[in-house]
């Protein structure tokens, strides 16, 4: 007997016998549905000598039979009620358990999200791939798959995938193109820092999404559900397919903000606030402005995040506004970083360790944010250094900036593409998915080993674009990604340590040491942040314009 779990309303399971039933009642199960019908296998007992058993224990059984491979619409509805009015929690069975995990999947499909339902059911060991239209139409078999059909489809409307198609569009002018995001807006990320600071508004990170799709290139404003590699099928929410030749995924990452306690409840008030939202950055602002003592607290998760420097640059920001107002010696900075590096690239950590000097803050390693008390304005960290027992600490705070954990998106987790962190998986020098040979990946969703940062996007995006018009082609990949990321490191108003790097850590600098020395903080470089790379963003990489970053073609040999 084996208790797959799902949740805590249904447990299913293969085969049992009536000796199984025991030890079904003890776990505490108070009903058992049969799904499988009576003779199907010869070692099988019957319905009715599970029943018997079940009676003698207190459980209620209730026989549901469905014939392997034919799970109808009306029985998983009667599964669905089943579960509503039987006593809780159910253990239920068939040959595999796989019918009970579909007619569970099926039943939930009306009030779960399909990354919800995929997820519990892979977790308790079943893969929902072959149902997921039915998921996503919510539990019904669709009966009009109304198929859009694209050379190319992109997958997310971020930086990545608008540059991207611009790229290619560049490239390939007559391929049909379609970008899928159900986003009104796109917002240029890295100027959230800056906004933290009191250098920009927020209102200039900020465009409309239509303003941008490339030209002839189409925009489908839905939420992607789930993917069918095996189809060439992208499936959206509602249940609308679209087919494509073609697919690069791109859809940004995660903040999961709820996976710290108490966070959600108290973001925006209670002097808790964080860079990493577009409507929370100018509270940052307003916080640091307004505190004239006290302590504040910066923390950052454990990687991969995005943009692994941005929650030291806030604190080095804060820190300068407070230096140069001269309320420094009255606040207490402590950075509480999950990590146990400063900054994961050694040649810029001394450049670094000079401004925590400057600002007197306290660096705690491996101190990992777990629940916020914001009326109370109390932090709890979870605490794992090496060779030392696991522990929490609460720290009071005035202010609090956070870093929110972050994952893959749900869909990507579930889905076919991803590997078992929940990243796509791609080949990190082409970014061509090592198992759909059609399918490329670029920005934060991939799980190449390169810093997720917008300046990576920006050289990935010609890369995948130089790859696929290859492809189509038919021609091997000829452009490879050297893991290139940039780290514009906002020490203090006026001056950056620009850090440049790609695989391994190896340093990658973009101008010579003359101009940018990327291991001290530069005036040249705060320019660079302050004045050329919005207009390069918005007018160039979102354009198919590659200035700095056209890539290089390597010829097979």
């Amino acid at each position: 007997m084996e208790f797959r779990k799902i949740n805590e309303d249904i447990t299913v399971s293969p085969q049992i016998t009536r000796d199984d039933v025991a030890g079904i009642a003890a776990a505490g199960y108070r009903a058992i549905i049969c799904n499988r019908p009576d003779g199907e296998g010869a070692d099988q007992q019957s319905f009715e000598e599970i029943e018997a058993a079940a009676k003698q224990h207190g459980l209620e059984a209730r026989y549901m039979p469905v014939v392997s491979g034919k799970v109808e619409d009306s029985s998983a509805d009667e599964f669905g009620r089943a579960l509503r009015t039987l006593p809780g929690p159910v253990f239920a069975y068939c040959r595999t358990g796989t019918r009970s995990a579909t007619l569970w999947s099926l039943s939930q499909a009306k009030t779960m999200q399909p990354a919800e339902i995929l997820m519990a059911a892979r977790n308790a060991g079943y893969d929902m791939a072959g149902v997921v239209r039915r998921i996503v139409n919510g539990g019904k078999t669709p009966t009009d798959t109304g198929d859009a059909r694209f050379d190319v489809v992109v997958v997310g409307g971020g930086a990545a995938g608008i540059a991207v198609s611009a790229s290619l569009k560049a490239r390939k002018p007559d391929l049909s193109i379609a970008v899928l995001d159900p986003s009104d807006v796109h917002y240029y990320q890295p100027g959230w820092t800056m906004v933290g600071g009191g250098i920009f508004e927020a209102g200039t990170t900020a465009r409309t999404m239509g303003s941008l799709i490339p030209k002839g290139v189409h925009w489908i404003k839905s939420a992607v559900a789930a993917f069918e590699p095996q189809n060439n099928a992208v499936i959206l929410d509602g249940c609308r397919v679209v087919k494509y030749d073609r697919l690069i995924v791109c859809p940004g990452l995660k903040l999961d903000w709820t996976r710290v306690k108490g966070l959600v409840d108290t973001l925006g008030k209670n002097g808790v606030t964080s860079n990493y939202r577009y409507d929370l950055a100018p509270y940052t602002w307003e916080l640091v402005k307004g505190l004239k003592g006290g302590r504040a607290l910066f923390t950052q998760p454990p990687m991969p995040i995005k943009c692994a420097g941005a929650p030291q640059k806030a604190m080095y920001l804060s820190g300068d506004h407070w230096f140069r107002t001269g309320i420094l010696p009255r606040i207490d900075i402590q950075f509480m970083n999950a990590g146990g590096v400063l900054f994961g690239v050694k040649d810029y950590v001394p450049a670094l360790e000079d401004y925590v000097k400057k600002y007197d803050a306290t660096l705690n390693f491996f101190h990992n944010l777990v629940a916020v008390d914001g009326p109370a304005r109390k932090a709890t960290f979870a605490v794992n250094k090496p060779d030392t027992e696991p522990t929490t600490v609460e720290v009071d705070f005035d202010m609090l900036h956070v870093c929110p954990p972050q994952c893959a998106p749900d869909f990507i987790r579930v889905s076919p593409l991803a590997d078992e962190a929940g990243w796509v998986d791609v080949d990190p020098a082409t970014l061509r998915h090592k198992t759909y040979e059609n399918i490329w990946s670029l920005g934060d969703v991939m799980n190449a080993p390169n810093a997720k940062t917008a300046a990576a996007a920006r050289m990935q995006a010609p890369i995948v674009a130089e790859n696929v018009a290859a492809d189509i082609d038919g021609l091997s990949p000829h452009a490879l990604y050297n893991g290139y990321g940039s780290c514009p490191l906002t020490v203090e108003r006026g001056k950056i340590v620009l850090a440049e790097f790609g695989y391994g850590g190896t340093l990658l600098p973009s101008f010579p040491k003359w101009l940018i020395d990327g291991t001290k903080p530069t005036r040249a470089a705060w320019l660079l942040k302050e004045q050329i790379l919005p207009p390069v963003y918005w007018k160039a990489m979102l354009r198919g314009h590659e200035w700095m970053a056209r890539p290089e073609k390597v010829s097979a040999s």
